[in-house]
């Protein structure tokens, strides 16, 4: 199998640009990033007693945004170099979704009226 592709490497005219827009999008993502960190903290302290709580969250989460995150940018520009298709590097991050929705279906437990300092 043979992959073959044209890049071009010139530059992008700025005049064709709309500088509004392309702020406007920046800035929506920005708030749709703060909509998930802000209360993923509280979320993820509500998991785990207060004995192991630092540990227990901290480790799994730093781990799997190092390791997943980390590795975005690298698997899917080896994904999108491989099969040569532009948007073939995006199911790296919907799988990982994925995985972590049915992950979370299955041993996330509901801490709704449970006292967390006893657990």
């Amino acid at each position: 199998m043979q992959i073959t592709s044209e890049i071009s490497f010139g530059t992008a005219d700025t005049s064709k640009v709309n500088w509004f827009m392309a702020e406007l999008v920046l800035v929506i993502m920005v708030l749709y990033v703060t909509m998930v960190y802000g209360p993923i903290a509280a979320f993820l302290v509500e998991l785990f007693p207060t004995k192991i709580r630092y540990t227990s969250m901290s480790l799994p989460y730093h781990i799997g945004n190092g390791w997943f995150g980390g590795m975005l940018p690298l698997l899917a520009t080896a994904m999108v170099a491989f099969t040569g298709d532009i948007y073939y590097g995006l199911w790296y991050p919907i799988v990982v979704a994925l995985m972590t929705a049915i992950v979370g279906a299955i041993f996330l437990r509901e801490t709704k009226d449970v006292d967390i300092a006893r657990t």
